[in-house]
């Protein structure tokens, strides 16, 4: 049976990867796929809320935290890669204004450097994890640890998958238009959010 996460990520997929030709034929109908879109992502962020509450439920609960004989998260290379990810956002946004500029070359130029950043973060995740002291099964700390950043990197590598159907769309004649663009756009826009879920994420992990 396929989750509901799953179904909402086919479906967002199925929507940014029609295109943006939605609505030339059918003009009389209001174009609310951004609306849906959206409302989407927040449904998406009480998934976060949810596992946020429930990391500072454990934690208040727990009577030291990280638990004695934890080791100490390293906090320098989380922050590098934090970096690279929140900057990818300005990088994706100078994108979506040479697209709107109809300047396509720069727009994939852009476009790429923004999933060479994603990839470089996502890279970065999994050799945290491949040189982490503590596992999955090691405590609540270790479990509540790796259920956050992973879910949170699936939301990563699924932003980056878009990315690329964007990418390799954009060189379909008049796929991408100045005027016409929502797979760009609800692209852009998962990303932000993905970016922002991080910034939360980060500091309740390795700062807090």
């Amino acid at each position: 049976m396929q989750s509901p996460i799953s179904s909402n990520d086919a479906a967002m997929s199925q929507a940014i990867g029609h295109g943006d030709g939605h609505g030339h034929g059918h003009g009389e109908h209001p174009d609310l796929r951004m609306l849906g879109f959206t409302l989407f992502l927040i449904s998406e962020g009480m998934l976060f809320v949810g596992l946020f509450v429930a990391y500072l439920t454990y934690r208040a609960a727990a009577p030291a935290w990280p638990p004695a004989g934890t080791p100490e998260l390293e906090k320098i290379l989380p922050a590098i890669f934090t970096v690279i990810l929140v900057a990818s956002s300005g990088v994706i946004m100078l994108a979506e204004r040479a697209l709107k500029h109809g300047d396509m070359g720069q727009f994939r130029l852009f476009w790429l450097l923004t999933t060479a950043m994603g990839t470089i973060f996502v890279a970065g995740q999994a050799y945290e994890w491949m040189h982490l002291e503590f596992g999955l099964k090691d405590g609540l700390f270790g479990g509540t640890f790796y259920v956050l950043t992973g879910f949170h990197g699936m939301h990563v590598i699924i932003g980056l998958l878009l990315q690329a159907v964007v990418f390799f769309r954009s060189f379909k004649t008049n796929h991408y238009t100045p005027a016409s663009h929502f797979g760009v756009g609800a692209s852009s826009l998962y990303w932000h959010f993905v970016d922002v879920v991080w910034i939360f994420l980060f500091a309740l992990l390795y700062i807090i």
